[in-house]
């Protein structure tokens, strides 16, 4: 009988141990390097996001992968075998996104993903099942650009995208949404982020003579083929993608980027947005507490993306925390699966509701369509 107390004390205070265990999230984000623009202020954004959720303690580890895919498949690597955490936020880019997949789905870690590419979490499998994300998908975004472009006269468009995942997705879902709006893509170039010259791009973009040129780019790298273009006189619509969405690309964009048209998140121009946006509120939400820590004017789309990664974890965390504890891979698991059950979820840039098969779960409610006006993003009110 004596024997038994002190082992049934262990049991207690392992079971007290266990209950009191903290949420390890781990972070990697493009701090560095060509997707910095991006990457910053998710950084900045994860300082944000709450220290406890249902009661557990949250500790955040956040690494830069530089905007480079080894390094974020490294990170990644390093906050599951060295970081015991129980769930992943990144990385930035497609690329790095795309490269994390095998190793949250072999370690069964949940990651959501604030890169754009839908080939992030499609065609859903036995790997993806394990991510989701929380960027608009290039599709929906295509839409706009194309019904924009339909109603404003366009019939031919030039497109010019990075060298990479990013580009290829973008141009793969543009060119079906040209299709449906009867749009005849006459060029299809390709530049790398990391390059300082699109001469040979511009110019056989100019020698198509396009109506309108999309630059399926994201950060300052974006604005390179539409500086080059607009040195060369071209004198068409020119089109850039929710990529660009920050006050970085403004900047390095200048004169050049004046009167270009694109689709956004709503939470770049929600104070403009109308009372009856579902998105208003909770945008606006998110721009206060960013401004707060760092000044008026500083609020991204970006680190809105990362914003809602924290939303949709502290929506699932409770739910997960009913079935198993933090640091288990039955709490991995659970996490997951809570986070296929979230419904009507108001973010940043949109409402969340998400499936086993929609592991993005926003709807047109996320996208807006926005014009840079005298150095500014003016909202563009959807035609009647």
């Amino acid at each position: 009988m004596k024997l038994l107390k002190p082992i049934a004390l262990a049991a207690m205070l392992l079971a007290s141990a266990l209950a009191q265990a903290d949420i390890n999230v781990g972070v990697t984000v493009s701090a560095t390097g060509p997707a910095a623009s991006l990457g910053i202020p998710e950084k900045n954004t994860i300082a944000l996001m709450p220290k406890t959720i249902g009661g557990q303690k949250i500790n955040y580890i956040v690494l830069d992968d530089a905007s480079d895919t080894t390094a974020a498949v490294n990170n990644t690597r390093k906050l599951i075998s060295e970081n015991k955490v129980d769930i992943i936020l990144g990385s930035t880019t497609t690329p790095n996104s795309l490269a994390m997949i095998d190793v949250a789905a072999e370690s069964q870690t949940p990651v959501i993903s604030m890169a754009a590419s839908a080939r992030i979490i499609e065609p859903m499998d036995a790997k993806k099942r394990w991510v989701f994300k929380t960027p608009q998908n290039d599709i929906m975004m295509s839409l706009a650009i194309a019904e924009h472009m339909a109603a404003s006269g366009v019939k031919t468009v030039g497109f010019v995208g990075f060298s990479d995942a990013y580009g290829e997705g973008w141009y793969q879902e543009f060119a079906k949404a040209a299709e449906l709006k009867k749009l005849q893509i006459v060029a299809n170039e390709r530049y790398s982020r990391t390059d300082t010259s699109v001469t040979g791009q511009t110019l056989k973009l100019m020698s198509a003579k396009p109506d309108a040129v999309l630059v399926a780019g994201s950060g300052t790298p974006a604005a390179l083929p539409q500086k080059s273009l607009k040195e060369r006189g071209y004198a068409g619509k020119i089109y850039q993608t929710h990529g660009v969405a920050n006050a970085d690309f403004l900047r390095v964009g200048g004169k050049d980027v004046e009167g270009t048209l694109l689709p956004a998140g709503p939470v770049l121009v929600a104070e403009q947005l109308p009372a009856s946006n579902p998105v208003k509120k909770s945008a606006l939400a998110y721009v206060a507490a960013y401004e707060a820590a760092n000044g008026k004017g500083t609020v991204s789309t970006f680190g809105a993306h990362a914003w809602d990664t924290g939303l949709l974890m502290a929506a699932a965390v409770p739910v997960a925390l009913k079935k198993a504890q933090p640091g288990t891979p039955e709490f991995r698991a659970a996490l997951r699966d809570a986070l296929e059950q979230v419904k009507e979820l108001p973010g940043a840039h949109g409402v969340f509701n998400m499936t086993p098969n929609d592991h993005l779960g926003l709807d047109q409610r996320a996208r807006v369509m926005v014009k840079i006006e005298n150095g500014a993003w003016k909202y563009i009110p959807p035609a009647n």
